[in-house]
C-alpha cells in the first residue's frame, strides 16, 4: 500500500494567470460599456496586485486608486499604498474616513472594548465602499474588487464592504497563489512579504484573527474545495483534523456571503432567477 499523497499548496503559472486576468478585466469593461476603473488601496498585497493588474488592462489615466485611512490606520500601510500609486503613475486620491464613521462608531461603543472590534471594522469597510462607489459615479468607472479566494471561501470579509465590487479579478486566486502573481507583476517586495492585515485596529492581522497561517488554510481549502477530499483523506495527508473541521464548517456557514440575496418567487418571471440578461445586454452602455 502506497503512502497517502501529502496535501500540496495550489500552484499556477503566474505569467499565464496575469494574461488571463487582464483579458478578463478588459472583456468585463467592454461588456458593461466602461473604460475606467476605481480601486481602493490599503497598502496590502491584495489591493496592490489588483491595482497592478488594472494598470495592465487600462491606461494609467483611466485608473483611479483611492487611499482611505482611518485615524488609527498604520502610516506604513498608507506609505505602501502611495508606493503603488507612484509605481503605476495612475490617478490617486486620499479620503480620510474618520469624520464619516465616528458618529456611527460612537453609537456602537467604546474603542477599548475588544468585543466590538468586528462591528467597528465593518463600519469602516462599508464606508470605504461608499466612497469607492461615489467616486466610481464621478469618474464614470467600475469598482474593482480586491478579495481573494481564501477570504471569499472563509467569509473573511464585510458583506457590502470590501466584498462589494463590479468585478473580482483575484477572486479565484488563493492567498499563496496571489503572492506569486504579485511578485510576477512587480508589486514591491515589502508589500508581498508583510503580514496581511485589514488594518481595522492597531496590531490586527488576518492570520491572528483566523487562528492559522494562510499556508495551512490554503492547503486545507485546496484539498476540500478543489480536490474534494474528505476530512479523513485530509487527515491522512497530514493536515490537522480540528483545523480541517473548523475550515469546512466556516465555508458552509458563510455561503450566504457568496451569493446574491434569495428572492421569494411569486410571479412567472422573477428578476435574478428566470428573468436574466447577460451583462452585454440590449440597450446597455456598450451599444451606445
Amino acid at each position: 500500500m502506497t503512502d497517502p499523497e501529502a496535501a500540496p499548496l495550489p500552484e499556477l503559472d503566474p505569467a499565464q494567470t496575469i494574461e488571463v486576468i487582464v483579458g478578463f478585466i478588459r472583456s468585463q469593461l467592454a461588456q458593461a460599456g466602461f473604460r475606467r476603473l476605481v480601486v481602493g488601496l490599503s497598502g496590502g498585497v491584495d489591493s496592490s496586485a489588483a491595482a497592478f493588474l488594472a494598470a495592465r488592462a487600462v491606461a494609467a489615466n483611466d485608473l483611479l486608486a483611492i487611499r482611505m485611512p482611518y485615524r488609527t490606520s498604520s502610516p506604513e500601510s498608507e506609505a505602501d499604498a502611495q508606493a503603488v500609486v507612484d509605481a503605476l503613475g495612475c490617478r490617486s486620491e486620499r479620503v480620510d474616513i474618520t469624520p464619516m464613521v465616528e458618529p456611527m462608531l460612537e453609537l456602537i461603543g467604546p474603542e477599548e472594548d475588544a468585543s466590538l472590534r468586528v462591528r467597528r471594522g465593518n463600519v469602516m469597510a462599508r464606508q470605504r465602499m461608499i466612497v469607492l462607489y461615489d467616486r466610481s459615479a464621478a469618474f464614470d468607472a467600475l469598482v474593482l474588487g480586491t478579495s481573494n479566494k481564501t477570504e471569499a471561501l472563509l467569509g473573511y470579509g464585510t458583506l457590502y464592504g470590501d466584498m462589494a465590487a463590479a468585478l473580482q479579478p483575484i477572486g479565484d486566486l488563493y492567498k499563496s497563489q496571489l503572492r506569486a502573481v504579485a511578485t510576477q507583476l512587480g508589486v514591491p517586495e515589502r508589500i508581498v512579504a508583510k503580514p496581511p492585515s485589514a488594518d481595522l485596529w492597531p496590531g490586527q492581522t488576518d492570520e491572528g484573527e483566523l487562528g492559522a497561517s494562510y499556508e495551512d488554510l490554503d492547503r486545507i481549502l485546496f484539498a476540500l474545495v478543489d480536490r474534494r477530499w474528505t476530512l479523513d483523506r485530509c487527515v491522512a495527508a497530514g493536515l490537522d483534523r480540528s483545523l480541517i473541521a473548523w475550515v469546512a464548517r466556516r465555508v458552509a456557514q458563510t455561503e450566504f456571503k457568496r451569493q446574491l440575496p434569495p428572492v421569494a418567487k411569486i410571479s412567472l418571471r422573477t428578476p435574478g432567477i428566470d428573468h436574466l440578461y447577460p451583462r452585454r445586454r440590449p440597450g446597455s452602455r456598450r451599444e451606445g
